[in-house]
């Protein structure tokens, strides 16, 4: 198969910038090297967990931990829906931080929740950095 520069240049960008074509699937370690860059500064697992365990005071008090439940290897239930989460760290589900344009929802969708605005590069990469270390 012939790759045109373009289209190769393209992935290029779409990888430094964190962001998989929607068609191609990525692994949580390629999702926390775009997000690294984009940062341009290292992952912290440390800032990772704190941020995950934090209550930002917003609305009803919650943190991460509050639906995605504080061990992150199991799964969670939504506070609001008590619809199951399943787990959260790619080890204990293989699924997760695999889909490009899924993740950037999901961060999205949480961040205002929890935080009351859109999560940062470098906050993405050290919560996907912490996760990363959860090993069965």
């Amino acid at each position: 198969m012939k790759v045109s520069r373009l289209t190769l240049c393209s992935l290029v960008v779409a990888a430094a910038a964190g962001l998989a074509p929607a068609a191609q699937a990525a692994t949580p370690a390629e999702m926390l090297a775009g997000y690294t860059a984009k940062a341009g500064a290292p992952a912290s697992p440390e800032r990772g967990q704190k941020l995950y365990t934090t209550n930002f005071g917003r609305d009803l008090g919650w943190s991460c931990a509050s639906c995605h439940g504080s061990n992150p290897a199991k799964d969670g239930k939504d506070q609001m829906s008590e619809k199951r989460i399943t787990a959260l760290a790619p080890a204990f589900n293989p699924a997760r931080f695999t889909d490009a344009s899924k993740v950037e929802n999901f961060f999205r969708l949480n961040c205002k929740d929890v935080l009351g605005r859109e999560c940062n590069a470098g906050e993405k990469a050290d919560v996907l950095a912490w996760l990363l270390t959860l090993k069965p």
